[in-house]
């Protein structure tokens, strides 16, 4: 990289990241504007300083609610409970994966392979996301019981991680092999980096991370505003809200009596749509 490249890369980064910044400083004094749970704030404040101001226009279209008592229904758009869902999936992710690559970065990654570099960082952002950020924060939503969660969400997580890591391994892959340097925490390159790989991550998972809340397999957004009908339909729905996907992911499963596609046939299919994204991502930057 020549001279004036660097310096004009070094500026893109600075000014990434005072946008970042400003982005996640936003979301913050603008917390009681989205009713949604801790949880689903916490993934947003992670995503946008992971992806910069692209977090906070999403937050913005997604979570914001526009007028006071609206936000029930202005998150309701699927599209939006698909966000939702991405988000929560590349919160967890991001905090495994590029917390792996920083490690690794600090030992000496030039004495580790790309490949298990890869893979290392795969594991990691796959248990971070199920662990945790699936299992135990939302292990409410299938009846409390952390082992549940665990069985329930195993498959999600591993279908939405299979599209955020293609769409990181086509970039973190050529980007390092053209710029050594970018594999080391201590670069500011390493961050804008990450925060594009991440990007394009999200955009991969979206389609199957649609699917799957269309499907109940992956819960959306919630939201914690309240209710302005009586006390008992406010708990009604409260409960059905929380226990949507609890009920759903097991009714999901059983075969539909008209004869249709049964639900199984649809899980397979969006296996093999998340293997596959994965496989060709993996194919085009080492083959």
């Amino acid at each position: 990289m020549s001279e004036k490249e660097g310096y004009e890369l070094g500026s893109v980064v600075i000014l990434w990241g005072i946008l970042s910044l400003l982005s996640v400083s936003f979301i913050i004094f603008d917390w009681p504007q989205a009713p949604i749970d801790t949880t689903m704030h916490m993934a947003f404040l992670l995503v946008t300083i992971f992806m910069g101001p692209l977090g906070l226009v999403l937050y913005i279209l997604t979570v914001r609610e526009p007028l006071p008592g609206t936000h029930r229904q202005y998150i309701a758009p699927l599209w939006k409970q698909a966000v939702g869902s991405t988000l929560h999936c590349v919160a967890g992710d991001s905090v495994g994966i590029i917390g792996a690559a920083v490690i690794i970065g600090l030992f000496h990654s030039q004495h580790i392979s790309m490949i298990l570099n890869l893979f290392i960082e795969y594991v990691a952002g796959f248990l971070v996301g199920w662990l945790i950020f699936q299992s135990l924060f939302m292990k409410d939503m299938v009846g409390g019981s952390y082992l549940v969660a665990l069985r329930k969400m195993f498959l999600p997580e591993w279908l939405s991680m299979n599209g955020v890591m293609a769409g990181m391994i086509a970039v973190m892959v050529p980007w390092i092999r053209l710029h050594p340097a970018a594999a080391s925490p201590h670069q500011g390159e390493f961050w804008f980096m990450m925060s594009l790989a991440l990007i394009a991550g999200a955009i991969l998972a979206y389609p199957l991370n649609w699917w799957m809340v269309a499907a109940h397999l992956k819960h959306g957004l919630m939201s914690t505003e309240p209710q302005t009908t009586s006390h008992e339909e406010h708990v009604s729905n409260h409960s059905q809200q929380h226990q949507h996907l609890a009920h759903n992911h097991d009714a999901s499963m059983s075969h539909n009596m008209n004869g249709h596609q049964t639900q199984y046939r649809k899980i397979w299919y969006i296996t093999m749509w998340s293997v596959g994204i994965l496989a060709a991502s993996l194919g085009a930057v080492f083959i």
